[in-house]
């Protein structure tokens, strides 16, 4: 198996996902420029955190538009696993990949935290090392980070069980003071129907060492490769 890991002029958590993936996972690992337009080789793509393109216009507008997404639209569509953090989230509603949008945080003032979530659905390959309604806690960073849909895609999300991870206290209680940002729902991080992408604002990749205060985001990364290697 291998993990892809897209790089746009501006992304700055490249590194930080392969450090993950091929340091302490041992996986292979490429990084992939975004003018690349062949990831066949690649079983999980990674559309890591930064500011692609310096987010020029908003988040993410431009670099949907990056020769490689053509090739991540059909990765997924042939079921492979995609895996969107902050601005790849960003990235993946900009695409369509993922329905809604990230727009400015309600206090309008850029985050840098940690986060407790509460994980909504442990049955997807990102999510089968938790247990659900799991609390764990993650860093976020981001400006735009407030998740945004009309009541017509929530309730979809709902109905389909699309929501993965929401903002919560320690205890799991999701309430408007464990909201960070103002997304709706406390929304943190959602899947597509078939559930093989997902975005998510909060960065499992800087939670793997316990050098850097926790390690509750590698078990993402664990089930991502168990899952990948029980189907191969």
């Amino acid at each position: 198996m291998k993990f892809g890991i897209l790089v746009f002029p501006g992304s700055n958590c490249d590194r930080d996902v392969a450090s993950v993936t091929s340091g302490i996972l041992k996986q292979p690992t490429r990084l992939i420029w975004h003018t690349d337009t062949d990831i066949s080789d690649c079983d999980v793509i990674v559309v890591p955190g930064g500011f692609s393109y310096g987010d020029y216009l908003r988040c993410g507008a431009i670099a949907r538009f990056a020769p490689v997404m053509r090739s991540l639209q059909e990765h997924a569509a042939k079921g492979k696993y995609v895996l969107g953090i902050c601005n790849g989230f960003q990235i993946l509603t900009e695409s369509g990949l993922l329905q809604g949008a990230l727009v400015r945080n309600r206090d309008l003032h850029f985050i840098c935290d940690r986060a407790p979530l509460r994980v909504e659905r442990n049955d997807l390959a990102f999510t089968q090392k938790y247990q659900k309604q799991q609390v764990i806690t993650l860093p976020i960073a981001h400006g735009e980070g407030c998740y945004f849909a009309d009541a017509d895609i929530l309730k979809e999300l709902e109905d389909n069980n699309q929501v993965v991870f929401r903002y919560c206290d320690a205890i799991g209680n999701i309430t408007d003071d464990a909201n960070p940002n103002g997304s709706l729902d406390n929304i943190a991080g959602i899947c597509n129907k078939q559930g093989n992408v997902i975005g998510m604002m909060p960065h499992p990749e800087r939670a793997a060492e316990s050098i850097l205060g926790g390690t509750d985001g590698k078990a993402l990364f664990e089930g991502l490769v168990e899952s990948l290697l029980i189907n191969a």
